[in-house]
């Protein structure tokens, strides 16, 4: 990644106004850096020719107490901007993937990494990286200008020397992206793996084969310890040897005016703000070299995370004529599901599970059946707006989607209940629809009832609880048309035919597409679409 790239800016706009008042900041400290070498200068000549120091001091407490506001007003601003683009990232991205069809979402992995610790380590790129760049700009170019003015050979020294710092950081900074790049593919690794053992742990438990998995874990942990190692080190080397040049470019011009004032070719004054200034002219750089090792990570972060919001091909193909919309919104009050020569074939494979569908439902039960992975919960996603067809139209508005699997917070029943239900909702109306659905026991039951705290995936509740959760959140939506996948899957056969009871009552007003394998549930239905091999048969 470039030191700034200005691509930031246009996707990041949480960025914009920080950066501006940090570099007017920078300014203003450039500013007080060089009234500070003069003012100290002006305190050293008075003491030395004995003349009243009280003017050039106050000035120069002055000038001290208005660097330590400006440097506590960056510290600030920074701290503030890098929390506020850190957390636009990491929601930005969120919003985006889950806006986006699965097709165009990247891989869980990646995901996790990228959300968590990437959108982390962008603030200490912002907080600290940023402000060092914005000085670096502003300084060294004022320095060089009134050492021009003040003495020309020193500024011709800061001259031919200071190119040297930024010639070194961005040879060193090439080998610290490439580094970063392989420590950042060993974290994506180990997080990747972690994530695969944590779900398959009652597998391999029963298999027998945990204790193989803490070794492989502990191996691909030694291959991040030792890409960060690497990287720690570059960073310590490369610091030191911009120190060290920075250090020999300070020592040439203290040795230049040193010799000029020795022989009386140069004022005290003048010597002691040459001497002053030169290292103000070399520090911005070397502190953006060493700010640069600590947020290398932040850096290549920011870059994934403009290529996730930046580029979307989809869109760009469909603007320029070349793709087809394939889901499209319809009136939101009309509860109708339009499916027309429907393809849709899953990532990476070139068998389509889905082969030229058509379907048309209306008010009623439309149930869908076939055997497993003929793709029925594959069609309810692509209705749902969730998969992108790879050719064919759905025509639906605005759905609610009961997946076999339902989406509960680690929050109170209530809020799982609310979710995604426009408008506020009093509590009579979500004991009336728990009592439907014969959850109100149960939620009675709990602690606190409505405001008990459920764990992660509705930790607390069973699996056929979660189930009639999820349905009770359903009748409380107002959307037009409910999917629902496999509602009665984990339920005992009395809970089914309560279930059952409120399925039918929902499709009195609302068109009802239902995945089930229940023969109980098709003999309700209105249209049975059967589903098998690539084929539909109605």
């Amino acid at each position: 990644m470039r030191p700034f790239d200005p691509h930031v800016l246009r996707t990041l706009p949480e960025a914009r106004r920080p950066l501006g008042v940090l570099a007017a900041v920078g300014v203003a400290q450039g500013v007080a850096t060089v009234a500070t070498a003069f003012a100290l200068s002006a305190v050293v000549v008075a003491v030395v020719e004995g003349a009243p120091v009280g003017a050039p001091a106050t000035g120069l407490a002055t000038l001290f107490v208005v660097r330590g506001l400006l440097a506590l007003a960056t510290e600030r601003v920074a701290a503030t901007a890098g929390v506020a683009v850190s957390a636009a990232a990491r929601a930005r991205l969120l919003r985006g993937w889950l806006a986006a069809p699965a097709e165009r979402r990247p891989d869980p992995t990646t995901a996790l990494v990228l959300a968590d610790q990437g959108a982390t380590s962008i603030e200490p790129y912002v907080a600290r990286y940023l402000p060092a760049l914005l000085t670096a700009a502003v300084v060294p170019p004022l320095a060089i200008v009134v050492l021009a003015v003040v003495d020309w050979p020193s500024a011709l020294v800061v001259v031919l020397t200071l190119p040297l710092l930024p010639l070194f950081a961005a040879l060193i900074g090439a080998t610290t992206r490439d580094a970063t790049a392989r420590r950042w593919q060993a974290l994506s690794a180990l997080s990747g793996h972690f994530l695969d053992v944590v779900r398959g742990l009652p597998t391999l438990v029963a298999y027998g084969r945990a204790q193989r998995q803490t070794e492989v874990v502990g191996a691909v942990s030694q291959r991040h310890r030792r890409a960060t190692m690497a990287t720690l080190r570059l960073a310590f080397l490369s610091s030191a040897a911009l120190e060290l040049l920075a250090t020999i470019c300070v020592a040439i011009v203290a040795v230049t005016v040193g010799l000029r004032l020795s022989h009386g070719g140069l004022a005290l004054g003048t010597a002691l703000v040459a001497i002053l200034l030169a290292p103000e002219a070399y520090w911005p750089i070397r502190r953006v070299g060493a700010e640069f090792h600590s947020a290398a990570d932040g850096a290549e972060a920011l870059r994934q995370v403009t290529e996730q919001l930046g580029s979307d091909p989809v869109a760009g193909a469909r603007a320029a004529g070349s793709v087809a919309p394939a889901w499209s919104a319809s009136e939101p009050t009309l509860a109708q599901v339009l499916v027309r020569d429907l393809t849709y074939a899953h990532p990476g494979s070139d068998r389509p599970v889905l082969d030229g569908l058509d379907l048309t439902a209306g008010v009623g039960l439309t149930v869908v059946t076939g055997p497993s992975g003929v793709g029925k919960s594959t069609l309810l996603e692509l209705v749902a707006g969730l998969r992108e067809p790879a050719s064919g139209t759905v025509t639906a508005p605005r759905t609610h989607l009961v997946t076999q699997r339902p989406f509960l917070t680690p929050g109170s029943v209530r809020a799982n209940l609310t979710l995604g239900v426009d408008g506020a909702t009093g509590p009579e109306e979500l004991w009336a629809v728990l009592r439907r659905v014969g959850l109100d026991g149960p939620v009675a039951a709990l602690p606190s009832g409505l405001d008990t705290a459920l764990g992660d995936d509705g930790r607390g509740l069973s699996a056929g609880q979660r189930a009639r959760l999820a349905l009770a959140r359903a009748l409380l939506s107002d959307a037009t048309v409910v999917l629902l996948d496999e509602p009665t899957a984990h339920l005992d056969p009395a809970s089914v035919a309560l279930v059952h009871d409120v399925v039918t009552e929902l499709a009195e007003r609302r068109c009802v597409v239902a995945v089930t394998h229940r023969s109980e549930l098709v003999a309700l239905s209105d249209q049975d679409v059967h589903l098998q091999a690539a084929a539909v048969a109605a």
